[in-house]
């Protein structure tokens, strides 16, 4: 059951699909009070001493958010340590699981804090601006309100089936010759591969929509070499447009009064890669499909993915912040300057940077009129995206077209997917998105991932076969590091031929990824589950967060520690332990339900098999194209039997509502094999029971 409550003037942010009326009564579960000084609203609510509360989407911490504060503001920090309190997105629901099970959506384009139990352990306090819509989501199992939640705020966005096979990126690639010789690197030694990234050193002087024609010369010809190679690059899109005269873009933008104006009506000057930018108003409808249509010139070159990025906005100083900050160190010319005189200094000059003062310095032209920026703050990185979606829609209306962006709010997850933003090579990192990946499907993200390996730092060889042993299982598998940190391309390390291998079995195991990944997105489902929203009265299940439930068949349990051998397990249920070493050589044996030391090797990938559950596997190969997804391998752990739902399609059309997309596999202890359609054939069946 939805029901809406609403307070104040509230933005439409059209993160909501379904229409609900609001309701005269009070909000159930919380007390809330106004602090009309500060134009906010505090939601209060009493939680019992075993409550858990999920959701959040991408934010710091555990699967379990109690214990700490989160504040929901889309911000550009790389450094996700445990202090920190915003990530890239703003993903504003959290659900209670309690003796009430609730889930609450505060749908606001403004800066909300989430104290969850942090100044009273026994408190939830969620304290918004004073215009916001409030959802409430009831039902008896966990999943179920995450589907109705998922009803409300609309279909996932859909990945073609080439951008669930691995990637490769790096800030950055700076020239077609170095695209070559990374694509030579996996191809020379059979390390799968389907797509190439593109960072900002592609474009011409930093300008969206442009190539450097001397890095890239013959760009479209380049683009069909790497096809043949099936390759498909992907280009970066950042949201700053550069102030330059003779470049179509900015020319066009400033005279149709497409970008974010300051205070006295001129075009908002910030800077970002380029130097000086304006910013694209997406929050204009008009602006919005103008940025949009700007994809074409890629489009029109055989580019079919992009990734959007520096979309919070990203602001490395404004004209006045800039200035303002050369005078204040400029008064300490001369002068002995203390400690606290540095401090000062130190705090001046790092504040240019995504600061609050420029935030709220710029406008939009919205449909409801003249808004400031920090009002609409988090709606940013959706609307950039929207703009690509909307304009996808128009220009290959039959195609699924690769999009994901950095930042984002409830509602981008009908234009595409996020990756999980500009991570660090650190083992907690690690971590982080293993419990990261099931808060965003709960709320539609459900094509995302992480940086694998970690972009900033310098990786290790074993940092990197964890990640990608991990990544293996997420719909968004790509290795992404920055420019002066070491090269981290599976061919870079010692033992290569381990990385294929576990990159093979990526491809193996595509048929039921790519199948899993669907069936969440069609059925308002999540890919990943905690381990809690399956064995819900298991007393241990909701303690285990570093496991997951993929689809109905797998637990995954990765290793994420330096130097270990081997990690403890907990099983609720009987499960058949898979030990792959390859796709070829690999070990399967029934663990009992209960808990397990179970030893992992450096270059073996572990994963579970429920009960009376079978999953497909294809021979793998170098690309997905490659993959035959109509002759498959069963490998299962059956008593009984067993029987799977697959799903399968062309991977890149939009068909997706066709029933004769499903296709059911049962399989008794046997082995034998019983498939509904002629255009799937199973070869081989293996089988513990």
């Amino acid at each position: 059951m939805v029901k809406k409550y609403s307070f104040g003037k509230v933005f439409d942010t059209e993160a909501v699909v379904k229409k609900v009326r609001a309701e005269k009564e009070a909000v159930p579960y919380f007390t809330q009070q106004s602090n009309d000084e500060e134009e906010t609203i505090t939601f209060t609510c009493q939680m019992g001493k075993e409550d858990k509360v999920y959701g959040l989407g991408e934010q710091i911490r555990g699967i379990n958010k109690r214990g700490h504060i989160y504040v929901n503001e889309c911000a550009d920090d790389p450094v996700h340590s445990e202090e920190k309190r915003s990530l890239y997105g703003a993903h504003n629901f959290i659900l209670v699981d309690g003796t009430e099970r609730f889930l609450v959506f505060f749908d606001t384009p403004q800066k909300v804090t989430f104290d969850i139990g942090y100044t009273d352990l026994d408190v939830l306090a969620v304290t918004t601006g004073k215009d916001v819509d409030l959802y409430v989501v009831t039902g008896k199992k966990l999943l179920d309100i995450i589907k109705e939640f998922r009803k409300l705020i609309g279909r996932s966005y859909i990945a073609p089936r080439w951008a669930l096979g691995y990637q490769q990126s790096r800030w950055s690639y700076k020239s077609a010759d170095e695209i070559r010789q990374v694509v030579r690197g996996h191809r020379d030694n059979h390390i799968p591969l389907d797509t190439v990234y593109m960072d900002i050193d592609y474009m011409d002087a930093y300008k969206d929509f442009t190539i450097n024609e001397e890095a890239f010369p013959k760009f479209p010809e380049f683009v069909k070499e790497m096809k043949k190679e099936h390759v498909r690059l992907i280009p970066i899109i950042d949201a700053g447009v550069k102030i330059e005269k003779g470049y179509d873009i900015y020319e066009e933008g400033v005279e149709q009064n497409y970008f974010c104006k300051d205070e006295e009506g001129r075009d908002f000057v910030g800077a970002v890669w380029p130097g000086k930018v304006h910013f694209p108003d997406f929050l204009n409808p008009d602006a919005r499909k103008w940025f949009g249509s700007k994809y074409k010139y890629l489009l029109d070159q055989g580019i079919e993915g992009f990734w959007n990025d520096m979309n919070e906005p990203a602001i490395f100083y404004s004209e006045k912040g800039l200035e303002e900050a050369i005078e204040f160190v400029g008064t300490f010319k001369g002068k002995n300057v203390g400690i606290w005189e540095f401090f000062a200094i130190k705090d001046k000059v790092l504040g240019i940077a995504n600061s609050p003062a420029d935030y709220q310095s710029f406008y939009h032209n919205t449909k409801e009129g003249k808004i400031r920026h920090d009002k609409l703050h988090n709606l940013y990185g959706y609307n950039m995206t929207r703009a690509a979606s909307e304009a996808f829609e128009e220009l290959e209306p039959d195609k699924r077209i690769l999009m994901f962006s950095r930042a984002s709010y409830i509602g981008m997850h009908r234009s595409g997917g996020i990756w999980q933003g500009d991570n660090m090579s650190w083992w907690s990192h690690l971590l982080l998105t293993i419990k990261m990946l099931p808060s965003l499907n709960m709320c539609g993200f459900v094509y995302t991932g992480s940086d694998l390996g970690g972009f900033g730092a310098d990786a290790t060889e074993d940092l990197v076969m964890r990640w990608t042993q991990f990544s293996l299982f997420t719909p968004l598998m790509r290795n992404h590091a920055a420019l002066g940190t070491r090269e981290q391309e599976p061919y870079q390390f010692k033992n290569m031929e381990d990385f294929k291998n576990i990159i093979d079995i990526r491809y193996g195991l595509l048929s039921y990824i790519y199948s899993e990944y669907m069936k969440a997105v069609l059925n308002n489902d999540m890919y990943a589950k905690p381990l809690s929203f399956v064995y819900e009265e298991d007393p241990h299940a909701s303690q285990v967060e570093d496991q997951l439930m993929l689809g109905d068949e797998i637990m995954i349990a990765p290793v994420y520690t330096q130097n270990a051998t081997g990690r403890y397990v907990y099983l609720p249920e009987n499960m058949m332990a898979v030990k792959m070493r390859s796709l070829t050589e690999y070990d399967c044996k029934v663990l009992e339900k209960g808990h397990h030391y179970v030893d992992v090797a450096s270059n073996e990938l572990i994963f579970f098999v429920r009960e009376n559950r079978i999953i497909p596997m294809t021979t793998g190969g170098e690309f997905t194209e490659q993959l035959d997804f109509t002759n498959l391998k069963i490998l299962g752990y059956v008593t009984k039997k067993a029987k799977y739902s697959l799903y399968t399609d062309d991977g890149v059309s939009k068909d997706y509502d066709n029933p004769e997309n499903y296709v059911e596999i049962k399989v008794d202890k046997t082995g034998k094999a019983v498939v509904s359609s002629p255009k799937i054939q199973v070869n081989s069946c293996e089988i513990l029971n």
